[in-house]
């Protein structure tokens, strides 16, 4: 069973997910930083850079943001580099454009946003321009991955693109087909908003917090929802009518006197979670260093002594780091490049078995994550595409003197 557990302050709203009583996803949204990733805006154009094949487009935040050439082609163009133009034949300084934001400002870099648009339903993803269907592929029946593109295929107009979710497997034409009505109204919205708003301006903002959780990971026939802010139950409950069935209502509100992170045992599962040093079963550790683009998680037996001989205390020490890696890798939200110094092996099946074990536990994760394989010096490469920062909320502030690297210099006089 899974629980959401939301606490909600004056300007922070933070949201856990638990399965089984463990922590596996967190996330913290502020107020203004509300569904920045997934908006749309009315931007303009300020300037074209031919030598990068991107342009700087204004809309409306601190920074201008990034969009490539790749981002402005149509969907079918961006993949055929003989074929690709020019940014400079494409956008021009002053021009208004509509893009949607594709992943947050982050150090001192803008949005990065993109003309791919998308709107994520409940079942499906609409793209009004991809001109195809897709289905998703963790629903393995090939029975059932043909009746959800036959369904698409009938229900799509002209060029319109659609991505049948993980969790439609099974739902009926009519439930498909409202959530396309839906997301068509919104699409019809929007582009009414983009004729008359002046640039920049915000067209569509994304969903809170609460509700792309309760969208994209919440099952109201199984799973359950304990807020402690009677307004956001009010919220989640407006939201949850049309997914829950008559008479079921999963979203509760906390009156305990302590904490509700607190009470449900999350607050110490996130000291121990976003620790730079972790303590795994037996006492093995795991070292976590992140810079902006790569992380690092580097396994030491420590205090472990389980196995009858060296290989089997490495490889039980190693199955134990990448069942917890993969948990962590979602609960903190980690992106980028992501290189595991796993303890030497010597069978190649015990590094098989450890990269399916890892897979096995990735495969839960929403996010695209990719798993490239052993390099000659034995580390373990993975990728994962992140467009949120929410996690980063519940990181302790830098030292002003240290910079983070835990050392503090001498001063000369």
């Amino acid at each position: 069973m899974k629980q959401m557990i939301v606490h909600c302050t004056q300007h922070i709203t933070r949201m856990a997910l638990l399965e089984n009583g463990r922590l596996v996803e967190y996330a913290a949204e502020r107020d203004q930083q509300q569904g920045l990733v997934g908006s749309y805006y009315k931007g303009r154009v300020i300037n074209v850079l031919p030598g990068m094949q991107a342009a700087f487009v204004d809309i409306g935040q601190k920074k201008n943001a990034f969009l490539y050439v790749d981002d402005v082609l149509h969907p079918h163009l961006d993949k055929q580099p003989d074929v690709k133009p020019s940014i400079e034949t494409l956008l021009q300084p002053g021009q208004d454009i509509v893009v949607q934001v594709r992943k947050e400002p982050s150090g001192g870099k803008g949005a990065r946003v993109t003309t791919h648009y998308t709107l994520p339903g409940r079942w499906m993803v609409y793209m009004p321009f991809a001109d195809y269907v897709g289905v998703s592929k963790k629903i393995s029946r090939d029975a059932e991955r043909s009746r959800l593109k036959g369904i698409g295929e009938r229900l799509r107009m002209k060029e319109e693109g659609l991505i049948m979710r993980t969790v439609s497997q099974d739902e009926p034409h009519e439930a498909v087909e409202g959530d396309l009505s839906f997301l068509r109204a919104q699409w019809d919205n929007i582009t009414r908003r983009a004729q008359t708003a002046e640039a920049p301006a915000l067209l569509h903002r994304d969903l809170s917090i609460v509700q792309r959780f309760i969208r994209d990971a919440f099952n109201p026939q199984r799973d359950q929802l304990i807020i402690d802010s009677p307004a956001a139950v009010k919220e989640a409950t407006a939201f949850l009518d049309d997914m829950a069935p008559d008479g079921y209502k999963p979203v509760s509100l906390y009156n305990g006197s302590e904490s509700i992170f607190t009470a449900y045992g999350i607050q110490e599962q996130l000291h121990k979670s976003f620790s730079r040093k972790i303590t795994l079963e037996g006492g093995a550790t795991m070292i976590w260093d992140e810079t902006e683009a790569l992380t690092v998680i580097d396994v030491n037996t420590a205090q472990y002594i389980g196995g009858a001989s060296l290989e089997e205390t490495v490889t039980n020490t190693n199955m134990l780091a990448a069942e917890e890696i993969g948990r962590l890798i979602r609960l903190r939200d980690t992106g980028g490049i992501i290189i595991v110094d796993f303890i030497d092996m010597e069978e190649e099946i015990h590094r098989k078995m450890v990269t399916e074990r890892l897979e096995k536990v990735i495969c839960k994760d929403r996010t695209k994550t990719h798993i490239l394989g052993w390099t000659r010096l034995g580390l373990l490469e993975m990728t994962r595409k992140k467009a949120r920062h929410d996690s980063a909320s519940f990181a302790p502030i830098l030292c002003q003197c240290c910079g983070g690297t835990g050392k503090v210099g001498e001063w000369m006089e």
